[in-house]
């Protein structure tokens, strides 16, 4: 249960990551509003997942979650480049989010 509520405390994470540039500097409600209960939606299930899972692993996880679905979402929503390098990279901290579930 632990790993399904880190998994989703990642989503809120992209969510408010994403979140933040919509937010215009704070100066729109709504989307200001959804950011702020995103982050304590995320960090919520993180306190859950940190119940059994280490603290190291759980972490690197959430922002690895957070990193690759932000930056893809970057790529995706906002225009931002797709090189191939840019790529590798955000295919290089998925492996190692793969290699620390493994290890768990």
């Amino acid at each position: 249960m632990s790993w399904i509520f880190l998994f989703f405390a990642g989503l809120f994470e992209i969510g408010w990551a994403i979140g933040l540039k919509y937010t215009d500097g704070f100066s729109k409600p709504l989307p200001t509003l959804l950011t702020i209960a995103s982050m304590i939606v995320s960090l919520g299930l993180l306190g859950l997942a940190l119940k059994t899972l280490p603290v190291g692993t759980a972490y690197a996880v959430w922002t690895g979650i957070g990193t690759v679905g932000t930056a893809m979402l970057g790529i995706w929503l906002l225009g931002e480049p797709a090189t191939v390098t840019r790529l590798a990279c955000i295919g290089l901290i998925v492996a190692g989010i793969v290699g620390l579930k493994l290890a768990a």
